[in-house]
């Protein structure tokens, strides 16, 4: 998106004009998110369209008093939206008189331009995502990950997808800053425990979430794919695994680590509703601590009776 001023005025127009920027008299031709949208009657009984357009700096309203119900079946809330009109200022607000708005097009329209990202540098931390790989010495564990790792396609997903839409690492990028913290605490761990069968741990720490991939969908918010809302990402990461899994990784070896993805929301999934190593009980401890302190810092220390509560005190 353009970080160009626009100059107020009528003639001011841009291409992609950042909500922030806006100023009565604007001409605007952009792509926003519809975050709201209403069809409403004005007083002479005649309906208007009544939408909440936003992007990463700021949210309009915006109205159409012509073919309300014509541009309205262009789009849905929750896309991205293109639209053109002028900026005009109405009881002390600004709203965006609106001349058209349909769906964009996907070529111009881009989720990171109006979706949270990580502020951690993604190039470092598919670094580290490759590094913790290189860490796991079993060959067919590490020939499972680098196999997973080689799909340019799930590996930009990898990138791209968020960890949850509402809670902790609900960024583009949150998935991957996860793992890459879940796989740290899990290298961590097996060295404090050597006990535990390190390669194991690591290998499922890194795919825990991979499912996630194919859970979401990205426009003004994030969404949930068909597969994503029926099965979940837990389903859709076992079945990548058996999708991408090698020959060398032996059926033992292949149930080990599945049932550790299995668990590691806790063991009610599992038969029995228990742990069937501890390997799967330390990476679902991990996957929690991590979610947990990352959630507190983001939304906040738990109030009375456990219900999150801002960092401000709100």
């Amino acid at each position: 998106m353009s970080s160009a001023t626009l100059k107020p005025g009528p003639a001011a127009a841009d291409s992609e004009a950042p909500i922030a920027t806006l100023r009565a008299g604007d001409t605007v031709d952009s792509v926003y998110a519809c975050a709201r949208k209403d069809r409403l009657l004005a007083r002479t009984g005649a309906p208007y369209l009544s939408v909440e357009l936003r992007d990463r700096t700021g949210a309009i309203a915006g109205r159409a008093f012509r073919s309300a119900d014509a541009l309205a079946s262009t789009f849905e809330r929750g896309d991205l939206v293109r639209v053109t009109g002028r900026v005009q200022r109405f009881r002390d607000q600004l709203q965006l008189e609106l001349n058209t708005i349909a769906r964009a097009g996907e070529p111009e329209s881009d989720p990171a331009a109006f979706l949270p990202a990580a502020y951690r540098d993604l190039d470092e931390l598919d670094g580290f995502l490759e590094h913790l790989t290189g860490e796991v010495a079993d060959r067919r564990l590490r020939a499972l990950l680098e196999g997973l790792l080689s799909d340019p396609e799930l590996r930009a997903q990898w990138r791209r997808a968020p960890c949850t839409r509402g809670g902790h690492h609900a960024y583009l990028g949150g998935l991957l800053e996860h793992t890459v913290a879940v796989g740290t605490l899990a290298l961590e761990v097996a060295q404090l425990h050597p006990r535990l069968d390190r390669d194991l741990l690591l290998g499922a720490a890194l795919v825990h979430d991979i499912g996630k991939t194919r859970e979401f969908t990205y426009g003004a918010d994030f969404g949930l794919t068909e597969e994503g809302a029926l099965l979940g990402h837990i389903q859709l990461g076992l079945e990548l695994l058996r999708e991408r899994s090698t020959p060398a990784l032996d059926r033992e070896r292949r149930l080990a680590l599945e049932h550790c993805v299995l668990c590691h929301h806790g063991p009610d999934p599992a038969p029995g509703r228990r742990f069937g190593s501890p390997e799967a009980l330390a990476l679902y401890r991990l996957n929690s601590l991590e979610a947990a302190v990352k959630g507190t810092l983001e939304h906040g220390l738990p109030g009375p009776g456990g219900a999150p509560r801002r960092a401000d005190g709100a």
